[in-house]
């Protein structure tokens, strides 16, 4: 999927269906720019403040399922609210930040639009956003229940203790003993250790 501009009628094609009319407020109102990206491995979506007259500019990658994608243009959305409330100079993911995206998606969490164990997790989000869905095992573990699946992926958790995975840019590792938050791995070719979250998503050798 290339980069491409969204009709705001296109929405019902990446969001919940009882969450339509809500996002197209928040878009009208606050004039966005949305594109819908392929997928990007680093980031899920990304939000430019409005310079030289221009709209406010939201990404989202396309590939997420609807609950992903949502929550993912929640998190730009409360970049971009928060920026005009309080001022550009605040810190990214900071305390104005968090305030804004507890307000956002409580407003989305009463149209009971999310299933029961995706909804618990948003619950628990409400009390102390991370800086990203990502950031959010518990919130990952459940929206990658939607995701179309993909039998050759599984979560580093999910792999057992010295079986060897693939992560997508080819390099080989031995899943090693879980840490607090973290699993140590051996990479094969180098010896080196790494720390991997427990829900980053590999393939298994």
């Amino acid at each position: 999927m290339g980069k491409k501009e969204a009709p705001l009628t296109a929405l019902s094609a990446f969001v919940p269906k009882g969450a339509v009319e809500m996002v197209m407020q928040y878009l009208v109102k606050y004039k966005v720019h949305l594109t819908i990206t392929r997928e990007r491995k680093s980031i899920l979506g990304d939000y430019r403040f409005a310079v030289n007259g221009k709209n406010h500019r939201i990404s989202v990658n396309g590939n997420l399922n609807e609950f992903a994608f949502l929550i993912t243009l929640l998190h730009e959305l409360a970049h971009l609210v928060a920026f005009l409330r309080y001022g550009n100079t605040i810190a990214s993911h900071g305390k104005e930040w968090k305030h804004v995206y507890g307000e956002i998606l409580h407003e989305f969490l009463a149209l009971g639009i999310f299933p029961p164990d995706i909804a618990r997790e948003v619950s628990s989000t409400l009390r102390n956003p991370a800086a990203g869905s990502c950031a959010e095992d518990g919130l990952l573990r459940a929206m990658r229940r939607y995701d179309s699946k993909d039998g050759n992926k599984k979560l580093v958790e999910e792999i057992a203790e010295g079986q060897l995975f693939q992560t997508e840019d080819g390099r080989i590792f031995k899943r090693g003993s879980q840490l607090r938050k973290r699993i140590r791995c051996l990479e094969a070719k180098t010896g080196r250790i790494y720390l991997f979250s427990p829900v980053y998503e590999v393939q298994p050798v």
